[in-house]
């Protein structure tokens, strides 16, 4: 998962820039980077390893130029996390292109071969996002205009809609031309427009969420629909056109589950709300199988997981508290690379309030539980704080299979629902009794107004909305994303970047 913004304004972008990746920074914690462009297509790039705030410092704001730009925050979702990978990516030819981008291209090898076998084009790493550029900059080559103009754009993105397959919200930037932005057909992974007027123009913005565009003051117009290209050039015109041929807006239900800040909108639904319903709809489910159940207090697994909670909470008449007190300098679990760090980062991250578990009977409150090792120190933490039983409640059901669409979800078998029932699951984490939200209820909560065509739930029901994820595609991204494969990568990439340094 990654966060992406551009902005084409009438005054300089890099500090808008640097503002909005901050606000972004949940997407993604392992890399940042940011390229801007002046009058005379110049480019000016900054990436590297890092939170947006270590990897940009004054020397480097300073030399991000001009009034259009695009950003980048990453974490790794298959493969390992050098600086090499990290965004924006750019290629000189044509006329001078940058991107950035959110998601999973599922043919990537079949693209690679195409692009060095047909289209002579040359990767420099194993990123898809630089596969992405380069499929678009050679449907750009294909104009003869010394300067493509807005049909040439849309030309070339419905030929990366023809190409590419799999999960991509994009940005890029055009050197002297313009700022382009596109969502794939299914529209799984999301990506807003806002607009901002001035005495001297308008200015736009596109993000990965709403947040980004509230935070620098922007007004939101909408989200780009799937298939979608939004064209901005140099002058601040505004084009947009449909490239694809048969859209169907499918975004991956797991933004509103985990992924997304809970004050965005995506798709025209409510994270925040859809995140109280779901509190809602377990609450009913807790009525309905488990009313025997003797409940003392609920708690949230902070933050995430704080608004179905309340909720929840309200809806069993039962009494809410804070019981975890989170170090917020701790980056976010799940997408940290390997299973050591995480289970370091659990205990580092959350500290327990003991008065609030003694003697209690708890019941705690996450979004979701992936590996389990979380929830399986958290359920220790509860008891040795003091609880007299610890319940666990998630308000997704189990995770049993991998996403392909930009979500590092590891191996299979390293889920904790992997061959499981709910009670060995239970058991597993040492919970006193587990809840599970039920799929239709999930997706009941996230669409109560029937805004979305359907979700990705591959995740939960192994259905991907692409139709091209196969068992040989699905072994092969086992085999990028088991823990044994990242800590191979986690020690080449601590050799290269030694090497860098020296």
């Amino acid at each position: 998962m990654c966060g992406i913004i551009g902005i084409v304004s009438q005054t300089k972008v890099n500090q808008a820039l640097y503002d909005g990746l901050t606000v972004l920074q949940h997407r993604g914690q392992d890399a940042a980077g940011i390229v801007t462009s002046d009058v005379d297509g110049r480019f000016f790039l900054r990436k590297a390893n890092g939170l947006v705030k270590d990897v940009f410092h004054t020397r480097h704001m300073l030399k991000l130029e001009g009034n259009m730009g695009i950003g980048h925050v990453r974490y790794p979702t298959a493969g390992c996390s050098t600086s090499a990978e990290a965004q924006p990516f750019y290629v000189n030819s044509p006329y001078g292109i940058a991107l950035a981008h959110n998601g999973n291209l599922t043919n990537t090898k079949q693209l690679k071969d195409e692009l060095f076998q047909s289209d002579r084009r040359h990767l420099n790493t194993n990123s898809d996002s630089e596969v992405l550029l380069n499929v678009l900059a050679n449907e750009l080559q294909k104009t003869t205009r010394l300067k493509p103009s807005a049909d040439d754009i849309f030309n070339a993105v419905k030929a990366v809609h023809r190409r590419c397959k799999g999960a991509y919200a994009a940005v890029a930037m055009i050197a002297g031309v313009g700022l382009v932005a596109f969502r794939d057909p299914y529209g799984i992974r999301p990506v807003v427009v806002g607009k901002r007027e001035t005495e001297t123009g308008t200015d736009y913005i596109v993000a990965s969420e709403s947040v980004a565009i509230d935070s620098l003051d922007y007004e939101l117009m909408r989200d780009i629909t799937p298939g979608e290209c939004v064209f901005v050039d140099m002058e601040g015109g505004f084009h947009s056109q449909q490239c694809a041929e048969n859209p169907v807006l499918s975004p991956c239900i797991f933004e509103y589950v985990y992924f997304a800040r809970p004050d965005s909108i995506i798709d025209g639904i409510s994270v925040h709300k859809s995140r109280m319903r779901m509190g809602a709809t377990l609450a009913q489910k807790i009525k309905r199988d488990y009313a025997d159940l003797k409940i003392d207090v609920v708690m949230p697994i902070p933050d995430t997981s704080r608004s179905a909670a309340v909720q929840l909470s309200d809806e069993l008449g039962i009494v809410y508290r804070e019981g975890f007190i989170k170090n917020r300098y701790i980056g976010r679990t799940f997408i940290m690379p390997g299973q050591t760090q995480r289970k370091k980062s659990v205990r580092q991250k959350l500290n327990p309030i003991g008065f609030e578990f003694e003697g209690k009977n708890v019941l705690l409150v996450d979004d979701s539980i992936v590996r389990g090792t979380t929830s399986q120190q958290i359920v220790q933490m509860a008891r040795d704080a003091g609880a007299n039983k610890v319940y666990f409640a998630s308000a997704a059901p189990p995770v049993r299979y991998p996403n392909v669409y930009g979500i590092d979800m590891p191996s299979a078998e390293e889920f904790v629902a992997h061959e499981r029932d709910v009670e060995q699951i239970r058991q597993e984490l040492g919970a006193d009794w587990l809840i599970y939200q039920e799929l239709d209820d999930l997706e009941l909560a996230v669409n109560k107004h029937k805004d979305v065509d359907r979700f990705d739930m591959s995740c939960f029901n192994a259905e991907y909305i692409t139709g091209d994820v196969d068992e040989e595609y699905l072994e092969y991204i086992d085999s990028l994303r088991n823990d044994g494969t990242k800590k191979e990568s986690e020690k080449t990439s601590s050799v290269i970047e030694l090497h860098n340094d020296n």
